[in-house]
């Protein structure tokens, strides 16, 4: 098997004799038909975060450069803002496509030069001769990363890869023929974990959401009968928390892989209770999504069931596609020992991983130094080999000289009756450098303060790793359930040093 144990540049520069092709859209049926008619045409599929705002968008379409740009109609004004932005700086705009829920000759607000999608479809020509790769290391898509700034990343996916990575995922999900799948992860994230590819590959039916809502899912499955779904920790802790009157028993066990963030233990159990089969995955938008996952050993169906859901938790071993993963010391590149305690990056090498970014040769470079992808999360690597997250690099709070993995923390808080959501980041602190700071959601019908989390925290965990300060409110996400936690940090560092007595400095 020919592999790619670091970047291609080559593979990168090659995308510049394709047209790039953009889409703004929901999970809606043509956004999964663009999928195969994008790289039919011998373009490559520029899919579009649809939380983003006109100017993020237009950021996107200018580095992109894309040609064509398919806008559902729900999103339109932010296009319309995205494009006149555009012209206002000199760039020819690309022509716009709309998905709209009935037939129109063109958008509204619109030159003449655009067009409707079930318009442009009935004028195709059926006897179009697709275009084939020239090599199976041709891109096939680009995926932007969920950037926080105006520099965004673009990712690189070859034909070769998306393939690969379609297969692996379709074996580790179990997935055979005819299944019916829930569309909850959305398309335009790493293509829909590439099972939009998947589905057609085994004959499936996909039922496509515009909107996840824990109703719309129960309702879903018992009308279509739905077999398979994804969703990343948010989505289940959607579905565990959901109002009585929005679930529905299961007609079956229904399978649904999740990945994106490590979940917290309970979140396996309590789905586990309303029928549902949960795989747990491992990846990035560089890996084309799933990366590893946590093969399921019989000897663990014996354990406990707390037991068993951090058996579940852990990231796993490497999927078919991908050639190795290993945890490494950042510095010297060595495999740390598979001891459960010493903390490494997670670093991974084979045809799955990304051919670049684009246009960002130096980032390019840096994500590939040492010739692994450093993926820049830390974990310890078990006796059986399996490897378990435990933070994000940039996440991990050193209070004291002491490294406290911010994930730990969190699933205790999981455990407090009272939590429904939490994220733990540094706070600044004059004495100890940093101090960990919660902040946290209640459930509905709770009323607890701040003393209270702390000393749960401070009775379960040694003290330097307990919380200082709670703050009670809403969790950022990003559109793909990811807790912002950069945003988290600013407001941690803007409440400046935790003011400490002397009979408070004991830790």
């Amino acid at each position: 098997m020919l592999t790619l144990s670091s970047h291609n540049c080559f593979d990168v520069l090659r995308l510049y004799k394709f047209n790039q092709v953009g889409a703004l859209a929901p999970n809606v049926p043509a956004m999964y038909e663009l999928h195969f008619a994008v790289p039919m045409a011998g373009a490559v599929f520029c899919t579009l975060n649809t939380r983003h705002d006109s100017n993020m968008v237009s950021i996107l379409l200018k580095h992109s450069e894309a040609k064509i740009i398919f806008v559902d109609h729900q999103l339109l004004d932010i296009a319309r803002g995205a494009l006149d932005l555009l012209e206002k700086t000199g760039t020819k705009p690309p022509m716009v496509v709309l998905i709209s829920e009935s037939d129109v000759s063109s958008p509204t607000g619109f030159s003449s030069s655009s067009y409707e999608y079930e318009s442009l479809l009935a004028n195709g020509h059926s006897g179009f001769e697709i275009r084939q790769p020239e090599s199976e290391w041709d891109p096939i898509s680009v995926n932007y990363t969920s950037g926080t700034t105006s520099r965004p990343k673009g990712v690189v996916y070859s034909h070769r890869g998306a393939y690969l990575n379609t297969l692996a995922t379709l074996f580790l999900h179990g997935i055979g023929t005819t299944p019916v799948y829930l569309w909850t992860v959305p398309m335009f994230h790493c293509n829909g974990w590439c099972l939009t590819w998947g589905m057609a590959a085994q004959g499936g039916a996909n039922v496509c959401l515009r909107k996840v809502s824990p109703k719309d899912i129960f309702d879903s499955i018992d009308q279509h009968k739905v077999t398979h779904m994804a969703g990343a920790p948010t989505v289940l802790s959607m579905i565990v928390n959901s109002a009585v009157s929005d679930k529905k028993p299961l007609p079956h066990k229904v399978e649904i892989m999740t990945g994106g963030a490590p979940p917290p233990p309970q979140i396996f159990f309590k789905m586990e209770k309303l029928g549902f089969g949960v795989s747990h995955l491992y990846g990035l938008t560089e890996t084309y999504g799933p990366g590893t996952y946590c093969s399921w050993k019989p000897e663990w169906d014996s354990l406990p069931l707390n037991e068993r859901s951090k058996m579940k938790a852990r990231q796993g071993v490497q999927h078919l596609g991908l050639e190795d993963v290993d945890v490494k010391d950042t510095f010297t590149m060595e495999s740390v020992p598979a001891d459960g305690k010493t903390i490494g990056e997670i670093m991974l090498r084979g045809n799955t991983v990304m051919s670049g970014y684009l246009k960002d040769s130096k980032a390019t470079e840096d994500a590939f130094r040492g010739g692994w992808f450093r993926s820049g999360d830390l974990a310890v690597k078990h006796s059986d080999g399996y490897i378990e997250v435990k933070d994000r690099a940039k996440d991990i709070v050193i209070t004291g000289g002491e490294n406290v993995c911010t994930l730990e923390v969190e699933t205790v808080l999981y455990n407090h009756p009272a939590i429904l959501e939490v994220a733990v980041v540094g706070r600044p602190d004059d004495l100890w450098g940093q101090t960990p700071c919660a902040f946290v959601k209640l459930r509905e019908g709770f009323d607890v303060d701040a003393q209270d989390i702390i000393k749960f925290c401070r009775d379960r965990l040694p003290h330097y790793m307990a919380p200082k300060t709670v703050i009670f409110e809403d969790l950022p996400r990003n559109s793909t359930g990811k807790v912002q936690k950069f945003i988290l940090r600013e407001k941690a560092k803007a409440l400046g040093s935790l003011f400490r007595s002397e009979s408070q400095t004991t830790c």
